[in-house]
């Protein structure tokens, strides 16, 4: 089982530099600390901010900086590129918007990297 998670979470991006707060828009479910998230809320820069610089070479202006320093890594900036929704690994409540996003979910960035939910989220409503 999972913790629901709420406006002001972090995610974190293997190829990104720091972590970011999540961002729910209200809705019909709230938890302790605001708007609980859904699989559907995925949407960059409205639900998920950048983070900070972008290390993946996918990433076509990392590429490309890279490529003009003869080699060596030049970060570009994150634009953070969900491929789909959240995958909930136990979906067990269902709102109007699909699956509550748990703690344990996760979501696929474009430029290669698994987006993860860090603690702490909400310590108070298991699901």
């Amino acid at each position: 089982m999972g913790f629901g998670v709420c406006t002001g979470a972090m995610a974190k991006c293997p190829f990104g530099v720091m972590p970011t707060p999540l961002t729910f828009l209200p809705s019909k479910i709230m938890g302790k600390t605001g708007p609980m998230g859904s699989c559907c809320d995925c949407a960059p820069f409205m639900n998920i901010s950048p983070f900070g610089v972008c290390l993946s070479l996918l990433n076509p202006i990392t590429a490309a900086q890279t490529a003009a320093a003869f080699g060596v890594l030049t970060p570009g900036p994150c634009i953070p590129s969900p491929i789909g929704m959240w995958i909930p690994t136990k979906p067990t409540v269902i709102s109007s918007k699909g699956a509550i996003l748990t703690s344990d979910s996760i979501l696929a960035c474009a430029y290669g990297g698994i987006i993860k939910i860090l603690p702490p989220f909400q310590f108070t409503v298991m699901i």
